[in-house]
């Protein structure tokens, strides 16, 4: 039995992770392929698969294909496999709307795709600085999100479609923020958010421009930084008068109460001292007019008896008494009557 060594290398070779095949060996073994017909079938076989390759295409889920034939709009092809008119008679744009994109103002993030509207080397915190309602200075930055509801709009209605949307923020953000104090674009962000983004979204529709504007967010909003410690001081002292004046009208509040509980119980007294001056008033005269009655009937008794009373109610009141003889011509003797009497006792 022969054996080939050779072949039995080259299979232990193999078996055991030799070397692959060399690039002699592959470039051999193409050159010995023999293709069946005349010459001429590599030539169809390249025009067919240009053919196929420029006529299928393939637009992904969430996107759509805006198709041009010879650079005039014919159709917008939806997700999926489609067909076009090959070798560049058709174009096809494909345009994502399931994407969110967004522009930065006043400042650019460190994966943001902010792009200066001037020049490379513009500062773009100018965008930012807007003037206030009250003709104060504010740094506003805020971030557009939107996406793109109409391609056919987005891009054949408006050349710069970008940089009409970075105007047109501009613009409506200065208008929202010049109707304000600094005080409320400082303090009502999301407010002003969401005006501007009603009025971003007119302008963008009036101009025809394909863009839905998803949100505005308002970064954080502060007053330029020369201006911030005046600011901060003038911020303190409003601090300060609101808390004096709601200390004033705690204090207001507390004492209201009783100013009017006292001004009440006053009142109430006098009412009722009148009433008891009233009513006594009223009862001394029906007393009086009773005995006036009595005394018409019979004005010496009357008399009489008022005189008694009165003796009985007033001389209790005397103390001692002295009756002295009208004809006693010297009083001296009665000097020592106190005496004699409190000696006698």
């Amino acid at each position: 039995m022969t054996w080939d060594w050779e072949k039995l290398k080259n299979q232990q070779q193999q078996r055991s992770g030799g070397l692959p095949p060399q690039m002699d060996d592959l470039i051999r073994k193409v050159k010995n392929i023999k293709l069946p017909g005349k010459p001429y079938f590599i030539v169809i076989l390249i025009v067919l698969v240009v053919f196929a390759y420029s006529t299928f295409f393939t637009i992904e889920s969430g996107s759509v294909g805006v198709v041009q034939r010879f650079g005039k709009f014919v159709r917008i092809s939806a997700p999926g496999l489609n067909f076009k008119l090959p070798l560049g008679i058709e174009k096809v744009t494909k345009v994502r709307q399931d994407r969110v994109y967004k522009e930065e103002f006043g400042f650019a993030s460190e994966r943001g795709d902010f792009r200066p509207r001037y020049s490379p080397t513009a500062d773009h915190a100018g965008a930012a600085m807007m003037l206030t309602g009250d003709l104060n200075v504010a740094v506003v930055p805020w971030i557009v999100q939107y996406r793109i509801k109409d391609p056919y709009s987005f891009l054949f209605k408006v050349k710069d479609v970008q940089g009409l949307l970075r105007d047109l923020s501009e613009a409506s953000m200065r208008l929202v923020v010049g109707d304000r104090s600094i005080n409320e674009v400082i303090s009502k962000r999301d407010e002003i958010a969401v005006e501007a983004s009603s009025v971003l979204q007119a302008e963008l529709d009036q101009a025809e421009t394909g863009i839905k504007v998803v949100t505005v967010e308002m970064k954080r909003t502060n007053v330029p930084e020369p201006v911030q410690p005046s600011f901060n001081e003038v911020n303190q002292a409003t601090q300060e008068k609101e808390k004096m004046i709601y200390q004033a009208k705690e204090e207001y509040n507390k004492e209201l109460p009783t100013a009017r509980g006292e001004a009440e119980r006053t009142v109430k007294a006098a009412e009722g001292y009148r009433f008891e001056r009233t009513n006594q008033a009223k009862g001394d005269a029906a007393r009086f007019l009773s005995q006036y009655q009595e005394y018409a009937k019979a004005k010496d008794v009357t008399k009489r008896r008022l005189y008694l009373e009165t003796l009985k109610d007033v001389l209790p009141k005397l103390g001692q008494k002295y009756i002295i003889d009208s004809d006693q011509k010297n009083v001296l003797p009665l000097l020592n009557l106190g005496k004699e009497s409190g000696g006698g006792k």
